[in-house]
């Protein structure tokens, strides 16, 4: 019983509210089906319109490559990233922008000087760490159900 209860006290202090979280794009396609819809009152040359628009969007070629990733605008300073570098994954605090090269240091070692060129990163992996509600409403009722357990024992 004891074993038991020291184990699950260590996972607890182990376990952590904060994760690395990959922030979404927000899509600026505009949906232009929508919008032809309300062409009942319109003059014949805005239908003219909204029927280009709408052939437009039905043609697959025609669909918008997504907009360029700005690596310098989402890595600034004193930001805490996960980001990954030719395949492999760092978890770093961004120091400095010099020219094209960000200058990082590792999270747990703050005298070792990382160096990597804006080519390198793979923008679309790059994950900002961030306090997570549900992981910590999760530990809040596992600890609440743990003392109720441990009461209901010394009660018993």
């Amino acid at each position: 019983m004891r074993k038991n209860l020291y184990l699950i006290i260590i996972s607890f202090s182990l376990v952590s509210c904060y994760t690395y979280q990959v922030k979404k794009q927000v899509d600026t396609t505009i949906d232009n089906k929508s919008g032809s819809k309300n062409t009942a009152g319109l003059a014949n040359n805005t239908t003219a319109q909204t029927k280009s628009i709408t052939a437009q969007t039905q043609n697959p070629n025609s669909q918008q490559a997504p907009p360029p990733i700005n690596i310098q605008e989402k890595l600034t300073p004193n930001k805490n990233v996960r980001i990954n570098v030719d395949g492999k994954n760092y978890k770093v605090i961004v120091d400095k922008w010099e020219s094209d090269s960000l200058v990082v240091h590792p999270v747990h070692n703050s005298k070792k000087i990382l160096k990597f060129h804006k080519n390198q990163i793979n923008g679309e992996k790059i994950a900002e760490k961030r306090f997570s509600q549900p992981i910590a409403d999760i530990i809040t009722v596992v600890a609440y159900a743990g003392i109720g357990v441990l009461i209901y024992s010394l009660i018993r």
